[in-house]
């Protein structure tokens, strides 16, 4: 269930594209009609239509999806906090200026505003987050959460630069596909190397437990 509302303003901004994207003409005269107040010049022409009205989705579904979780009283993320500020400025110029650029750059903000929380927390706080959310459940050398937490920095600052040069290098279908399946695979792919690594490091229950006994033993031999 969190899965699936974790993605569903993705997939409703794919599937919206992608329709709008085949029925160019529709989207146009759809979007001219009920969106022309938002828009600068009230028209909205064949060419932005598909982007801009999946843009109008992703918000409403951004939206909705921190008031469900509020209402069920959960937790809301700091990534869907931050994912639901950007979205809000940079989809609101999106549809103002009907310019696809703003809502392009949405991506790298969230990549890079993660980074920036999760480098900030670590050297100005002293908190590693990775390490505040898997701890419970998997122990690892001081070591190995540094390096996990830095590697984290490192994957959401390239993804950003990433997002930015297929944004901006190739058509604006290839990046819907790129948001898409790209950057999910990536994720999937920047999990399991993470996974892999954890693994090697993992100190097991009982090595701790050995740890523990040790000094009690030594105090006790004659």
């Amino acid at each position: 269930m969190k899965l699936l509302l974790d993605f569903l303003p993705l997939i409703l901004f794919f599937g919206t594209f992608k329709y709008a994207e085949g029925h160019e003409d529709w989207a146009a005269a759809f979007a001219t009609e009920h969106l022309g107040f938002l828009v600068a010049g009230g028209h909205v022409g064949r060419a932005e239509a598909p982007v801009l009205l999946a843009t109008v989705v992703v918000m409403a579904a951004t939206i909705a999806q921190v008031i469900f979780l509020k209402l069920r009283r959960r937790k809301v993320d700091l990534m869907l906090w931050i994912s639901l500020a950007l979205v809000v400025v940079m989809g609101g110029a999106t549809i103002y200026f009907h310019s696809e650029t703003f809502i392009k750059w949405k991506p790298t903000g969230l990549y890079w505003g993660m980074a920036v929380v999760f480098l900030v927390s670590d050297l100005v706080f002293r908190k590693n987050l990775l390490r505040s959310m898997m701890e419970k459940d998997v122990q690892l050398p001081d070591l190995a959460w540094r390096r996990m937490n830095l590697g984290s920095v490192l994957f959401f600052v390239a993804l950003g630069f990433l997002n930015l040069y297929v944004a901006f290098h190739f058509p604006t279908a290839t990046w819907a596909n790129f948001k898409v399946f790209g950057v999910t695979g990536l994720f999937v792919l920047f999990t399991l190397g993470q996974g892999l690594y954890m693994s090697r490091h993992i100190i097991e229950p009982a090595a701790q437990a050995d740890g523990a006994d040790e000094p009690a033993k030594e105090g006790h031999a004659p």
